[in-house]
């Protein structure tokens, strides 16, 4: 996927990103198994609103030329947009997905513990995630635009389409009547999205460039213990929420208690990305698989769930689908490693290479933004 085409390339991406995003975020969480995720409308409806998210997500923070800090606090802006602003469940007591949720850590009328868990959901798993697999299969094209000033108008005003039709149109659940938030609540979600949105803006820039195709910290120890790291923090979303709520624990608590295993997740991250100079190939796509194991484990035990209420069939084959997806990723990122011969950087005065020269082997690719022209003299 790799071609030297770059306009190919460039839209290869693009799209690649539109169609993953919802699958990760919907079919392969299972939020929307087979036969919902690929209704028509509702298939329209999701690749609008994850695709182009993550999309604008990611065009935001190469062109603001920022780094995953950026790329995390829109995914989560992007989050309080679909969640609070479109579905509304931040607020809806009886959202079809909210279960227990819709009782415990509700206070002024908004769903406390389910508002947060699934504002981290969405940064990590609906769009940081698909944005890294993307990258990783068009390596090229990792640090340029893949969009332009058109397409990135028109996937935000399909965006703002899909709130408002989701605003005035989406109830409990299929079939309901529309449900109305509280406003003041309503409003101060608004806030607080454009609020991450400035606090993105305001992040600093990545000092590397942005989405670097390759780092030095690499090794087959650091790449299991992220993949560990991966599936510790997708549980650090659910279980300390699901066991909380399911004794009484005080729902701050639950929220504490998510937040710290989320930090601790973090900051384990950023050690062994050696405090911010970045991962190799093969440990970023231990990461992102780590954090989807076990949406992929548990792909293939819904169809034998008696307590779904919807229909979970073709899941396994879901869950087969992606498990397939990521050992094509690992295997052309392998071949990549162990075969390509990247382009040497030109020894400084003296005779040294840069210092940050990467180790793997990774191909070149189009930079962007352009390096500066040397001044004469």
């Amino acid at each position: 996927m790799n071609g030297n085409n770059p306009l190919r390339t460039q839209w290869g991406a693009a799209a690649t990103l539109f169609f993953l995003a919802p699958a990760v975020g919907e079919l392969l969480s299972s939020s929307a198994p087979p036969i919902e995720f690929f209704n028509p409308p509702a298939f329209v409806l999701l690749t609008i609103l994850y695709g182009g998210g993550a999309l604008l997500c990611r065009e935001l923070t190469v062109r603001w030329r920022k780094g995953w800090l950026t790329l995390f606090i829109l995914g989560a802006a992007y989050g309080i947009i679909e969640e609070g602003l479109m579905v509304k469940s931040f607020f809806n007591p009886n959202w079809i997905d909210i279960g227990v949720f819709g009782t415990y850590g509700r206070w002024a009328d908004v769903n406390w513990v389910w508002s947060f868990n699934l504002t981290v959901y969405h940064a990590c798993i609906s769009i940081a995630a698909p944005i890294l697999l993307t990258q990783l299969l068009f390596p090229r094209r990792r640090g340029a635009p893949w969009v332009g000033n058109r397409i990135f108008v028109i996937l935000f005003v399909l965006l703002v389409g899909a709130v408002l039709l989701g605003y005035f149109f989406f109830g409990d659940g299929p079939g309901a009547p529309p449900y109305r938030p509280p406003m003041l609540q309503y409003q101060l979600t608004v806030v607080a999205a454009a609020g991450l949105v400035w606090l993105a803006w305001q992040a600093p820039s990545s000092s590397r460039r942005t989405f670097p195709v390759s780092a030095p910290l690499g090794g087959r120890r650091r790449a299991v213990a992220l993949f560990m790291l991966g599936i510790l923090g997708l549980m650090g979303l659910f279980v300390p929420s699901a066991l909380f709520s399911h004794f009484g624990v005080y729902p701050v608590a639950a929220i504490v208690a998510t937040a710290g295993w989320g930090a601790l997740a973090a900051l384990a991250v950023f050690h062994l990305a050696g405090r911010g100079r970045g991962l190799s190939e093969p440990c970023q796509l231990a990461l992102a698989s780590g954090a989807l194991a076990p949406f992929i484990i548990f792909a293939f035990t819904h169809e034998a769930n008696p307590s779904r209420q919807d229909n979970p069939a073709g899941m396994a084959v879901v869950g087969a689908a992606f498990l397939l997806f990521l050992l094509t990723i690992a295997f052309r990122v392998r071949r990549r490693v162990r075969h390509a011969n990247p382009v040497q950087p030109l020894k400084q005065a003296g005779g040294t290479a840069p210092s940050d020269h990467p180790t793997d082997a990774t191909p070149p690719r189009e930079s962007w933004p352009p390096p500066p022209h040397t001044r004469p003299g």
